[in-house]
């Protein structure tokens, strides 16, 4: 069993993580267990920002790290929340006010296209110094709704419209929003490619 940390604090991805991975030989752990903190997200891209917090995990724990950079971009909004989604209200906004904003945004502008993308990159690092680290990416397109639906989930969840399913993302089930997800579908890939290597690694 190969022990891997999450670079993320936030418990909703390490749950969705954990389930997402359960086919592989890995022991997924938060970079909170061993006493590592946020990393400075400095990149102006969601693969620099991934890239970013997965080095920063390696480092601090001398082990592989998974890392993802995920966001809500709205065109009309020329593209925010976008990489700074976690923080769109502030730097130590939680998601009501981050949800809230956006909505105040869109508000101000009448008539403005609710369409939107949810955007995951998955980054895996073999080590901090990895030059080839695992790269996945996916988008999952729907709209923002006006107000916000549902209980599950986290983030913008409450807000995105599903179009496979004409509800929120947080009216879910989980097993069904893994399916469709920006993060699910980027999971699927990122495990496919890291299960390919474990087996031929022999782990």
């Amino acid at each position: 069993m190969r022990e891997v940390v999450l670079a993320s604090g936030n418990a909703g991805k390490l749950a969705e993580l954990r389930e997402l991975l359960a086919g592989l030989p890995v022991s997924l752990r938060a970079q909170g267990e061993f006493g590592v903190g946020d990393a400075d997200e400095s990149g102006t891209t969601f693969v620099e920002n991934a890239i970013i917090k997965a080095r920063h995990a390696a480092t601090a724990t001398a082990r592989p790290a998974i890392a993802d950079d995920s966001g809500l971009v709205v065109p009309a909004l020329a593209g925010a929340p976008g990489v700074r989604s976690a923080r769109y209200a502030g730097p130590d906004a939680g998601d009501a006010a981050n949800v809230a904003r956006l909505l105040e945004a869109l508000r101000a502008q009448p008539g403005a296209s609710r369409r939107c993308c949810f955007v995951c990159v998955m980054v895996y690092l073999r080590h901090a110094a990895d030059p080839l680290p695992l790269i996945a990416s996916a988008e999952w397109w729907g709209e923002v709704l006006e107000a916000p639906r549902g209980a599950r989930g986290f983030g913008y969840d409450p807000v995105f419209l599903a179009p496979e399913r004409g509800c929120a993302a947080a009216e879910l089930e989980a097993a069904d929003k893994n399916r469709l997800s920006h993060r699910g579908r980027a999971v699927a890939a990122l495990v496919a490619a890291l299960g390919a290597e474990l087996r031929r690694d022999g782990a």
